[in-house]
């Protein structure tokens, strides 16, 4: 019964967190840095009371016993203990060798004494084991997921529990890389059907024997998800969030990472430059980069596009390219009723380039794809299906790619989208794939998809939110199941390494995602599920598929949502318990409870200043610097060079 009630105390406790959240988005329109006295996330006056009040009750020996607590406390801090499991010489550079062991000439600042958390005891320990169990709750979903925990925080876990560590063996798989004279694109090598039977219930797919262990209720034995769990995690660490002392300690912790990278700046800066100039045949240019963070449908800049309008109406003038309602039209004829002549187009009059005119919206963000306003053109130029097959748009990712292989340490990760409209959808692109060869050894691919199961329900394309479950992921799950049956899928499959979920952040659902909540085949109505449903039930089906294809020996994949460019904080909270990592990260600025988690379960995060600036978040304004400076795992990415790039 008591457990009960803590439970219920929990989440109505959450809730009021949520609804202060929600209010709070709905007046402030800006994210706030932490400079501003009257928004700042530490509660001051609230801590202020706080302290009058004990002092004013406490007696005289016990309160001057408490000051003298506050000023310092001598800690025993953990050390993470060695591994009884041999580590690959990789594994051991990255994650236990301290990197300034290798540069002995750095200069290094030593902070001696006891150690001052900025709370008092009593509020230290509740810090320490809400900061525990928050990691623990993360480190428990990727594992049961198969994506990636870092292995220091793990070690110093398993220190605080009185365990040994050891590596977990669990993890994502990935493809290796196509050796030379290997097809990308050979389907010989596939595994055997195993004709299971794949079914959704409540949202998340299930796999049984056959079609009578469905009747039996017998599904296979792999890790299913728990709604009530889940939950139950999300409650705690809404409630966690909210705590003023551990604001307090976070922003301290915060403060401080920041100001030892400053210090070892101003020491070492011209050491590091020294390093850098005897570095041979290394400098930025020809350093690997990596973009984690791209959509394939602007992944070319306004130029690109432009040069390969007038090539392509220079070459196939007289093509049938257009699917009108009644008749089909060559280029030459959709341009003119466009009253359109290519040679008069400019990257101006192109229109794709976003500016200040879409700040805070998202809608005239989303009609820049529409080249000179057309939507024609970007069915034909920058979609996979159309009249011509998409052979357009493969044609410029093919040249995109080609620009990557020239400069030779460029990779990219272009994300195509899969809107669960229908279940033809994963069909068809996987054939637009293979058919147009669409292949880069500098490029993996990624699959977007869009929340706007609101739209597809108010044009009645879908009867309920579960049926856009089931068109996202029945057909993958089949393809894994029997990849002789789907070999263009399992082929295409091959080269994805993630999921992810975008669309507008800002816009509010207003609905908490609970144990009440309805059921995926019980959401019928117009209205758009939260952030939070969207990204549980993409996760639990993740789960089960990425187990089901590790026991398959097939590669598996990491969710990698948008997260945190608008909206509430807890589309970072639900991404800190689902997502291997995450796109935009910026309302981390709002709450230093996160932000600190964020950093001790180092959580990549790829930032798009330029693409910030456009929308949401004045480039001068951005936090990527004060997270690389923290100590965040950020990376610079692009989003959508059509839109903010002016070159290559």
């Amino acid at each position: 019964l008591l457990l009960t009630e803590m439970d219920e105390a929990m989440r109505s406790f959450a809730e009021k967190v949520f609804a202060s959240e929600v209010k709070d988005e709905e007046v402030r329109q800006e994210i706030s840095p932490f400079d501003v006295e009257e928004v700042c996330p530490i509660s001051r006056q609230e801590m202020r009371l706080h302290m009058m009040l004990q002092e004013s009750s406490a007696p005289i020996e016990k309160r001057k016993k408490r000051l003298l607590r506050m000023n310092t406390i001598a800690l025993a801090v953990p050390v993470a203990q060695k591994s009884l499991t041999r580590l690959s010489t990789i594994d051991e550079v990255i994650s236990t060798t301290p990197l300034y062991q290798t540069v002995p000439d750095f200069q290094r600042v030593q902070i001696t004494g006891d150690y001052a958390s900025g709370v008092t005891v009593e509020d230290f320990e509740v810090v320490c084991k809400g900061l525990y169990r928050a990691l623990c709750i993360r480190e428990k979903y990727m594992q049961q997921s198969l994506q990636r925990f870092p292995t220091t925080p793990s070690q110093y876990l398993r220190s605080i529990e009185g365990e040994v560590w050891r590596p977990s063996g669990t993890g994502p798989v990935f493809t290796p890389p196509v050796k030379d004279g290997q097809d990308p694109f050979e389907s010989a090598s596939l595994p055997e059907d195993l004709g299971y039977h794949v079914q959704m219930k409540d949202g998340v797919v299930y796999i049984y024997r056959d079609k009578a262990a469905v009747g039996r209720n017998e599904p296979k034995d792999l890790p299913y998800p728990s709604l009530e769990t889940f939950v139950d995690d999300m409650n705690f660490l809404l409630a966690l969030i909210a705590k003023g002392p551990l604001k307090t300690y976070a922003h301290r912790r915060l403060s401080f990472l920041q100001s030892k990278f400053q210090v070892h700046q101003m020491l070492n800066e011209m050491e590091e430059m020294k390093e850098l100039k005897n570095n041979p045949h290394r400098d930025f240019y020809n350093c690997r980069k990596v973009d984690t963070h791209i959509h394939a449908a602007a992944c070319m800049n306004q130029k690109h596009l432009l040069r390969f309008i007038k090539k392509s109406y220079f070459m196939d003038a007289d093509r049938v390219v257009y699917d009108a309602k009644d008749k089909q039209l060559t280029l030459k004829q959709l341009f003119q009723q466009l009253n359109l002549h290519p040679y008069d187009l400019t990257v101006d009059s192109l229109d794709v380039h976003a500016g200040r005119q879409t700040f805070h919206r998202f809608d005239k963000f989303n009609a820049k794809y529409n080249p000179v306003g057309a939507s024609e053109l970007r069915d034909l130029y920058l979609k996979t299906e159309n009249a011509i097959d998409g052979e357009y748009f493969a044609t410029i990712i093919k040249e995109v790619g080609s620009d990557l292989e020239d400069a030779k340490y460029q990779h990219a990760e272009p994300r195509l989208s899969i809107y669960g409209r229908s279940p033809e959808e994963w069909p068809k692109l996987a054939s637009w794939f293979n058919k147009h060869r669409v292949y880069s050894p500098n490029m993996k691919w990624m699959i977007q998809v869009p929340r706007i199961y609101d739209v597809f329900r108010s044009k009645n394309f879908l009867p309920h939110f579960g049926k856009m479950l089931e068109n996202i992921f029945v057909p993958v799950f089949e393809a894994t199941v029997n990849p002789q049956a789907h070999k263009e899928l399992s082929v295409f499959l091959r080269h994805i390494t993630g999921f992810d979920s975008v669309d507008d952040e800002s816009k509010h659902s207003g609905h908490m995602f609970c144990v009440k909540s309805p059921k995926p085949e019980q959401w019928t109505s117009e209205k758009n599920p939260s952030y939070t449903y969207y990204l549980y039930y993409m996760y639990a089906n993740i789960l089960v598929l990425n187990n089901l294809r590790r026991q398959r020996g097939m590669n598996t994949f990491l969710f990698r949502p948008h997260c945190g460019e608008a909206g509430a904080i807890t589309h970072i909270l639900t991404a800190f318990m689902t997502a291997d990592n995450i796109s935009h990260g910026l309302n981390l600025k709002k709450t230093p409870v996160l932000q600190y988690l964020y950093f001790l379960a180092q959580i990549p995060i790829a930032m798009s200043p330029l693409s910030n600036n456009s929308l949401f978040l004045e480039y001068a304004k951005n936090p990527l610097l004060d997270f690389h400076q923290k100590g965040l795992m950020v990376s610079l990415s692009t989003d959508d060079p059509m839109q903010f790039h002016y070159t290559k």
